[in-house]
């Protein structure tokens, strides 16, 4: 089996964090935690995500902070509260999961089946 690796970002006290660990650590894939309140993501790390699905699905519009912060009225655009959430990272949709060249925000276990067992097929290349 490809050796893999799966970076989580993401806070511990998120739910849906912890059950990417787990999902992981139970399938003997190395998991590399990093905890957004004491080392926010960076912005070439978010642009990865954003690239992938677009600036606005890595933000939580549902979450305290959005609204705590009043940014349900604020109406800036997705690329603006990207930026925002590059100091305010409880802005973000957790947990934001890479794996090699494969990237999902939020509690995704299909597109993490999906990877290991691409691994395991030997085809662990990213996509």
């Amino acid at each position: 089996m490809t050796t893999l690796q799966a970076q989580v970002f993401g806070f511990t006290d998120c739910q849906d964090t912890r059950k990417a660990q787990r999902f992981f650590k139970e399938r003997g894939v190395a998991v590399h935690f990093v905890d957004l309140k004491e080392r926010p993501a960076a912005r070439g790390e978010l642009r990865r995500f954003a690239e992938k699905f677009g600036a606005g699905a890595l933000i939580d519009r549902e979450g305290a902070r959005f609204k705590a912060l009043g940014l349900r009225v604020a109406g800036d655009s997705p690329e603006r509260l990207l930026e925002r959430a590059l100091t305010e990272p409880r802005l973000l949709r957790t947990p934001l999961v890479r794996c090699g060249g494969r990237v999902a925000i939020g509690h995704a276990p299909e597109a993490w089946h999906a990877w290991v067992e691409a691994a395991k097929q030997g085809a662990g290349k990213p996509a």
